[in-house]
């Protein structure tokens, strides 16, 4: 028997937190694009536990202010990278996460039927860290060895209009460079500046 480098959908390599906001993928469909996404709770603060708390229905929304604008969401990507590049895992690579709304990309549309959401502690523009690209790049490497994997886009390309992130802050050239992937694989005109 072969062996499975992410045992029923989870990387060992990330801390797992587990999410009840998933569901079953589309009979049939390939796992073949990498969403990514940012976010931080409440905006701009890094280091808390308030988007562990919302990945799993746990966050005080009278906490912060800001809360009262997510209210009630039951949301989830699956994985998370932390400001230091630590990696969080929230659901299965093999479920549906529920992470890119209404979506498309490349003529397919709902984008959590074929894609791994990866969620990026961070502001649209404000400056990520280096230890996220390179948590990033690592990822994606290990993704592509159990997935088929050959789109990488982020929330503003599948949702434009709707959404910002990553937003105008992620350095699209930086992970190029550390993937070394065909540039065909990233939105056009990311790849270069």
């Amino acid at each position: 028997m072969a062996h499975d480098p992410w045992p029923q959908g989870w990387c060992p390599q990330a801390r797992r937190i587990d999410s009840p906001n998933f569901g079953p993928r589309p009979p049939g469909i390939p796992i073949n694009l990498a969403l990514i996404h940012s976010i931080s709770l409440p905006p701009g603060i890094y280091g808390g536990d308030e988007i562990e708390r919302l990945f799993t229905n746990q966050l005080d929304w009278d906490a912060h202010p800001y809360f009262g604008q997510i209210r009630g969401a039951e949301v989830s990507a699956h994985f998370v990278i932390r400001r230091d590049g630590e990696l969080l895992q929230f659901v299965s690579a093999n479920d549906r996460a529920w992470h890119a709304g209404p979506s498309s990309w490349q003529g397919r549309d709902n984008c959590n039927d074929h894609s791994i959401g990866i969620e990026l502690e961070g502001l649209e523009d404000h400056p990520f860290e280096w230890a996220q690209y390179q948590a990033l790049a690592d990822l994606l490497q290990q993704a592509v060895k159990v997935y088929p994997i050959s789109q990488i886009a982020g929330h503003e390309h599948v949702a434009p209009g709707r959404k910002r992130d990553p937003g105008q802050a992620f350095d699209w050239p930086a992970l190029h460079a550390l993937l070394g992937w065909d540039q065909r694989s990233f939105p056009p005109g990311t790849t270069s500046l």
